[in-house]
């Protein structure tokens, strides 16, 4: 094997590592669509938890959806009081339905962690539940996952490095020619 298809074969080698694995399958081994990813920024939520009930808010802005389940079976609890704090703070809420509840701030919440406690009773049950909410917008709104940052430092790396290959066959190549071309013309004069 010459030094110049070894090269070609590996720069073909690399391409194909490249190439998404769908570019690659035939009728029989595709898998179908590949799920779509959420678009978007995920909205700041957080857990609080006990034994016996798991409280989980999202907010969105002001407004906060609050899902209360049991922690054993994850059914929403019925006919549950409930009182919940943030950061200091007593929020409202309205029942929507089973174990689902709405609410609005008074005022946005401040960055950084906010303590959130829960009183539940439910039943002859009654827990306190405790949890925190980690609000950074700023931080998370335009940065590209790290997984992929990561693959196109890589990727722009085997591109460099085939490229970097092929001038140094061509190279080598070139050179091996304009000494085959000398030889010619010294041995033809006899």
């Amino acid at each position: 094997m010459t030094l110049s298809s070894a090269f070609s074969t590996l720069g073909l080698a690399l391409l194909l590592g490249l190439l998404p694995p769908t570019a690659l399958a035939d009728a029989g081994h595709d898998h179908g669509e590949a799920p779509a990813a959420a678009a978007g920024t995920a909205l700041p939520r957080f857990a609080a938890t006990s034994d016996l009930f798991e409280l989980v808010g999202v907010l969105d802005g002001q407004k906060i959806a609050l899902y209360l389940d049991h922690a054993g079976d994850n059914s929403p609890v019925k006919d549950a009081r409930l009182e919940l704090d943030i950061a200091g703070t007593n929020v409202p809420f309205t029942r929507v339905a089973e174990g689902e509840f709405q609410a609005t701030l008074a005022a946005p919440l401040a960055e950084g962690v906010s303590p959130v406690t829960a009183t539940v009773a439910a039943g002859n049950e009654t827990d306190l539940l405790a949890g925190e909410i980690d609000l950074h917008p700023a931080a998370h709104t335009d940065a590209a996952p790290a997984g992929l940052a990561r693959r196109t430092v890589l990727i722009a790396g085997a591109v460099a490095a085939v490229l970097l290959a092929l001038v140094g066959v061509w190279g080598l190549h070139r050179g091996r020619a304009a000494r085959m071309g000398n030889n010619q013309r010294v041995g033809g004069a006899a």
